[in-house]
């Protein structure tokens, strides 16, 4: 496999590998249907309570006095990116979200994974 690990603090945080063998490992667990990468963001629910809204992300931010540039580079995210989060134009994955929620100090961020 080639895996790419990436570490935060010297502890490894996410592992990135090729779409087919992710797919050939969500085959191997029993998980059959995946989307497609090009496949549009999902739709954050109720049932998603890592951030209390992301409509209230550029205020958590700011209310925290984090530049959003500081917190895009911590998050490993670009400023523009960040910029559409909180404008709501764009969906972060649940990685980000968890993320996000981390280096925002957001109560019970460990809930979902």
């Amino acid at each position: 496999m080639d895996i790419q690990i990436i570490t935060r603090e010297g502890e490894p945080e996410y592992a990135v590998l090729p779409w087919a063998q992710y797919q050939a490992l969500l085959k191997a667990a029993g998980i059959n249907q995946q989307p497609a990468p090009d496949t549009p963001a999902r739709q954050a629910t109720s049932s998603d309570p890592i951030l209390p809204g992301l409509d209230q992300l550029r205020s958590l931010r700011e209310g925290k006095g984090i530049a959003i540039e500081a917190l895009a580079r911590t998050v490993g995210i670009s400023p523009s990116y960040l910029a559409l989060i909180e404008s709501g134009e764009r969906l972060p994955d649940a990685a980000i979200r968890r993320s996000l929620a981390w280096e925002l100090t957001v109560p019970g961020w460990r809930d979902e994974s």
